[in-house]
């Protein structure tokens, strides 16, 4: 069902969303419990291309990896490329939801971990799953292609790069425009959107600080890189307070500090894992470079043998929306859901994504919104009470979980219409 009165021509495609929702009530449950970490979604991977087949899509697995592309010609008219990221994480999930993940899943380093879809994939191939259903029963109230593109290894940075570099732009028609979305907090069934910059920068680094381990008995005769450690923490969050403007939106997490595995021995060395999230390219050069100016400075004055070793990890490029494709998208949407339920945002969000890549390589304009997912109710008691942190967990989190009803019939419901808008009749 829709949740909103929507348009003559998507209230014809949504028709059909009644019948199909019990069964992807079912596939979205059936994710949800078996998620698999990036670069290794082969049951997700299959399930989408299954799902594709019946609804008679031309499909091509194994794109880039894992990615799962399908294509459906209905006439002449415009292509819209439709994007769902299939990956998890390695969270171990506290829901306590009937389905909740079990699984555990060695990591490309030998690291056996838990995994949990814990930012909302799941939810995003069976919004996908559905739109291309709804589609293809409804051939009478559009014409153009349609390509639906499930992608892998979103949560690394590269599945996007993996598509393309795998020749997605040679092997699948040129489209108009590319459209996706993502689940979010904010009440179930609200839709954001922004113009422009919508999404950061993402940066990672592996910093290993060096020092001479020794016997906790006799700190004297070592150089502690714990102590270097703390101190380089501390001095990290100096970048934002005080060499960045106001105006400059920033964010540096030191996520991860691995050092030493007995309190009576002082290890050799520390090891840092630091986020850096940012805006424009003349803040993210200059919070780089704060960076390693920090390292190298605490290490100095650690009298450490040796210099920190610095590694590049993971990157995503800023997220934007082509400005009128976006206004055009919005309006699609204000117009299925109703004005109160569709706003732009004022600020981008400091979270990142590989979805601009293809547009921006391509040449070719994308638009990406946010569907919220958190119980309609209890995100507004949470306002009322202002425990909106505390009480409404975030993407990433292991009680992130979005209520499925109305989450599931607005993604739906938002693909079609925005996808509507360029190819219905």
């Amino acid at each position: 069902m829709s949740i909103m009165t929507s348009t003559p021509q998507s209230h014809r495609v949504l028709d059909g969303l009644d019948e199909i929702t019990g069964s992807l009530e079912d596939l979205y449950r059936d994710l949800h419990s078996h998620p698999e970490l990036s670069t290794q979604e082969h049951r997700t991977a299959a399930k989408a291309a299954e799902q594709l087949k019946q609804a008679g899509y031309d499909v091509t697995a194994g794109v880039g990896g894992t990615g799962v592309v399908g294509v459906l010609r209905n006439g002449d008219g415009p292509t819209v490329m439709l994007r769902a990221d299939m990956d998890a994480l390695p969270v171990k999930e506290d829901t306590g939801l009937p389905y909740a993940s079990s699984v555990t899943a060695t990591t490309s380093d030998g690291m056996t971990v838990p995994v949990m879809h814990a930012c909302g994939h799941d939810m995003h191939v069976t919004w996908l799953t559905g739109a291309t259903q709804l589609f293809a029963q409804a051939p009478d109230a559009w014409q153009g292609t349609l390509i639906a593109l499930f992608q892998p290894a979103e949560e690394t940075g590269t599945g996007a790069q993996a598509m393309i570099d795998d020749g997605l732009f040679k092997r699948f028609p040129k489209p108009e425009v590319i459209l996706g979305q993502h689940v979010m907090p904010p009440p179930a069934g609200h839709i954001s959107y922004r113009p422009g910059v919508t999404q950061s920068t993402e940066d990672n680094l592996e910093v290993r600080l060096i020092g001479r381990g020794g016997h906790g008995a006799w700190p004297e005769a070592t150089v502690d890189p714990i102590v270097m450690a703390a101190a380089t923490v501390l001095r990290l969050q100096t970048i934002v307070s005080r060499e960045t403007a106001a105006s400059d939106e920033v964010v540096v997490t030191v996520g991860s500090l691995q050092a030493g595995n007995r309190g009576n021995v002082i290890p050799d060395d520390a090891v840092l894992k630091i986020n850096i999230r940012t805006f424009d390219d003349q803040t993210r050069t200059h919070v780089l470079g704060a960076i390693k100016r920090i390292v190298d400075a605490e290490a100095a004055a650690a009298g450490a043998p040796m210099p920190p070793e610095i590694t590049t990890g993971d990157y995503f490029p800023v997220t934007t929306n082509d400005p009128q494709q976006t206004k055009h998208v919005a309006k699609a949407l204000r117009t299925s859901f109703g004005a109160d339920r569709v706003s732009e945002l004022q600020f981008p969000l400091s979270v990142s994504e590989d979805f601009g890549s293809f547009g921006r390589e391509w040449g070719v304009p994308s638009v990406f919104w946010y569907v919220g997912g958190t119980d309609p109710d209890e995100y507004r008691r949470a306002e009322r009470e202002g425990r909106v942190a505390e009480d409404v967990p975030t993407n990433h989190s292991s009680k992130f979980a979005p209520v499925l009803h109305p989450t599931l019939e607005a993604g739906i419901q938002a693909l079609t219409a925005a996808s509507l808008s360029y190819l219905g009749r």
